[in-house]
C-alpha cells in the first residue's frame, strides 16, 4: 500500500459534499483508507491520526485528499475524485453567456429575492460569521457545521430571537422545512404535526413513525445538540416553538431532547403550557412527573413519542409503550437456547447517537450495567475505545470514529468492520444495531453488511456458539432505499427486525436476562 495525495488549490466543498466524495473512494476495491477535508491543520492532524501520514504543501483554502492504496488504485482514485469535485456546468443566461455562480450569501439572495433560509455548511471557525451574515439579511439558518465555540452559538441564537428568526443548529443534520428533507431526513407525509428536537436520529425515527401510523409532519425542525445547555437557554427550542404557535398548519407540537439544564426545561416548559397547542414533549431519561406538571403529555421513548402525539391529534387516549412482538421474544427466546454458556453480552453499534442512547437508557431501566463512548446517567465510559466488556454500545458516528472519515450513516465501513469485531468475541450473545436510510444515507446500507453477518454467524458456529442479530430500520418506503426491502434483506439474513429502536433494545435486555 502507498500514500496517494492531491491539494486542489482554493477549492472549498461543504462537509456533506466531501462526506460524500469520501464514501466513494472508501468503496473502491484497493483503497485502504481514503480522506477528503478541507487542508487546515485540524483536519491534517486528524488524517496523521488515522495513518495517513500526509506530507504535502497545503492551505487551508485548498481541499486536500489523501488515500492508502495500490499504484493501479490510487491513481484510479484520484481520478474519480477529480470528476466528481469538478464545477458544475454554469447556468445560461437567455443570451447563451454563461452567469458565474453566487459567490456570497447576499449574491444568491439576488437570484433567488422570495428565499427565507441559508443553509450554511463551512469549517466552524467560519459558521458563526457566515450565519450572522445571513441573519443580517433576514434569513433563518440552517447551521450543518460543527466545532462552533458556544459563545458565539449563543451570541447568533441571541440575535435571531431578538429579530424573529430561526438558527438551526450548529451542529443540525436533520430538519423538514415546508415539505423539503434537509440533511439527513426521511420522505414523510405533509401532515399536521409540528416537531423541534436537539436530536438527528431522534427526529428522523419520530418523523417515520408519525408517517406509518397515518399522519404527517407540518414542520420538523433542529435545534443543534448544546440548545438546551445552560449557555445557550434553549433559544432556538424557544424561538421554534413561537412559530409553531403561530403556524395554522400545526395542530399539535412534540419536543424531543436528552434531558435539558434544569432552568432551560423550566423555562421551555413554561412556554409550552402556555402556547395553546396540545405538546408531547421527550426529554429522554427525564422524569414524566415533571414534564406533565406543566401541562405537556410526557412520553417514555422515540416510538412512544410518536404513538401519543398521533392518538392526541386523532382526540384517543394517550397509549401505554407498546411492548415488543411477542413472535419476535418467541423467536429470540428459540436462538437464545442454542448459545454457549460464556454468551452473555449485548454489543450495540450505532449509527444514529440518539439510538445508542436510548439503548443505554432501556439496559439501565432493566437494571443492568453497561459501557458506551458516550454514557447516559449510570452508565459507565467504554474503557477501551477498541474493545468492549461486558454490556456495551458504541456511537460510531461519534468524533472519535469520523475524524478523517465520512459519518457511518453515510459510508457504513467501519460501523460493519466494528460489528464484526464484537461478533467476534466469545462472550457476545447479541449484535443490536440500526440502519438509518433517507437522503444523505448510504445508497444501500445492507449490501456490504450482509455478507459480514454471515461471515460473523459462520465463525462463531465453527467455534461452538450461536450469534443473535437484531436491528431497526428507521426510514419509510418513499426513501431511496425503501424501508421494506432493507428489512426484507434483514430478514431473509436471519436478523431479528423490531419496530422501533425502543423495541430492538428492549428485546436484546430479555435476551441478557435470560442468559444471567
Amino acid at each position: 500500500m502507498k500514500l496517494h495525495c492531491k491539494s486542489y488549490p482554493n477549492l472549498y466543498k461543504d462537509s456533506v459534499s466531501l462526506m460524500q466524495v469520501s464514501a466513494k473512494l472508501n468503496g473502491l476495491t484497493g483503497v485502504q483508507q481514503a480522506s477528503v477535508a478541507m487542508a487546515t491543520e485540524a483536519n491534517i492532524e486528524r488524517m496523521h491520526d488515522a495513518g495517513l501520514a500526509v506530507d504535502i504543501a497545503a492551505r487551508p483554502n485548498d481541499l486536500l485528499i489523501a488515500l492508502l492504496a495500490d499504484d493501479e488504485t490510487g491513481q484510479q482514485a484520484l481520478a474519480l475524485a477529480d470528476e466528481m469535485l469538478s464545477p458544475a456546468a454554469q447556468p445560461q443566461s437567455q443570451q447563451g453567456a454563461e452567469r458565474p455562480q453566487p459567490a456570497s450569501i447576499a449574491m444568491g439572495l439576488e437570484e433567488m429575492p422570495d428565499a427565507s433560509l441559508a443553509l450554511i455548511s463551512v469549517p466552524g471557525r467560519y459558521a458563526a460569521a457566515e450565519a450572522l451574515k445571513a441573519l443580517h439579511l433576514g434569513l433563518n439558518v440552517m447551521l450543518f457545521s460543527d466545532n462552533v465555540p458556544e459563545t458565539e452559538e449563543a451570541a447568533i441564537k441571541r440575535y435571531a430571537s431578538d429579530h424573529n428568526l430561526l438558527v438551526m443548529g450548529p451542529d443540525c443534520g436533520t430538519a423538514i422545512v415546508n415539505g423539503l428533507p434537509l440533511g439527513f431526513a426521511n420522505v414523510v407525509r405533509r401532515g399536521a404535526i409540528g416537531i423541534i428536537a436537539a436530536s438527528g436520529t431522534g427526529l428522523q425515527e419520530v418523523t417515520c413513525r408519525i408517517h406509518h401510523l397515518g399522519e404527517g409532519i407540518s414542520q420538523a425542525l433542529g435545534t443543534g445538540g448544546r440548545d438546551l445547555h445552560s449557555a445557550i437557554g434553549g433559544q432556538s427550542m424557544l424561538q421554534g416553538l413561537r412559530m409553531l404557535a403561530a403556524d395554522p398548519d400545526t395542530r399539535l407540537i412534540v419536543l424531543i431532547s436528552k434531558p435539558p439544564s434544569a432552568d432551560v426545561a423550566e423555562q421551555v416548559l413554561s412556554f409550552v403550557g402556555h402556547c395553546g397547542k396540545p405538546a408531547v414533549v421527550h426529554f429522554l431519561g427525564a422524569s414524566a412527573d415533571d414534564i406533565s406538571r406543566y401541562g405537556a403529555v410526557p412520553a417514555h421513548s422515540l416510538q412512544h413519542t410518536a404513538d401519543v402525539a398521533v392518538a392526541l391529534l386523532r382526540g384517543n387516549p394517550s397509549p401505554a409503550e407498546e411492548e415488543p412482538d411477542p413472535l419476535l421474544r418467541q423467536a429470540a427466546a428459540a436462538q437464545a437456547a442454542q448459545m454457549a454458556a460464556s454468551q452473555r453480552d449485548i454489543r450495540g453499534v450505532f449509527a444514529g447517537g440518539t439510538f445508542c442512547y436510548e439503548a443505554q437508557l432501556a439496559l439501565t431501566a432493566a437494571g443492568l450495567t453497561c459501557e458506551s463512548n458516550a454514557p447516559v446517567k449510570g452508565a459507565q465510559s467504554l474503557k477501551d475505545i477498541h474493545r468492549s466488556h461486558g454490556h456495551s454500545f458504541i456511537d460510531m458516528g461519534d468524533d472519535t470514529f469520523t475524524q478523517g472519515r465520512p459519518h457511518p450513516m453515510i459510508d457504513p465501513t467501519l460501523r460493519n468492520a466494528r460489528l464484526l469485531l464484537e461478533a467476534s468475541d466469545p462472550a457476545t450473545a447479541v449484535l443490536l444495531f440500526d440502519i438509518v436510510l433517507g437522503y444523505g444515507a448510504s445508497e444501500d446500507p445492507t449490501r456490504d453488511l450482509l455478507p459480514l453477518l454471515e461471515q460473523a454467524r459462520t465463525q462463531a458456529r465453527v467455534q461452538g456458539r450461536h450469534l443473535l442479530m437484531i436491528a431497526h430500520v428507521c426510514g419509510t418506503d418513499r426513501d431511496p432505499q425503501p424501508r421494506q426491502q432493507q428489512i426484507d434483506a434483514l430478514r431473509q439474513a436471519g436478523v431479528l427486525v423490531a419496530q422501533s429502536n425502543q423495541q430492538a433494545a428492549q428485546l436484546a435486555v430479555f435476551v441478557a436476562q435470560q442468559r444471567i
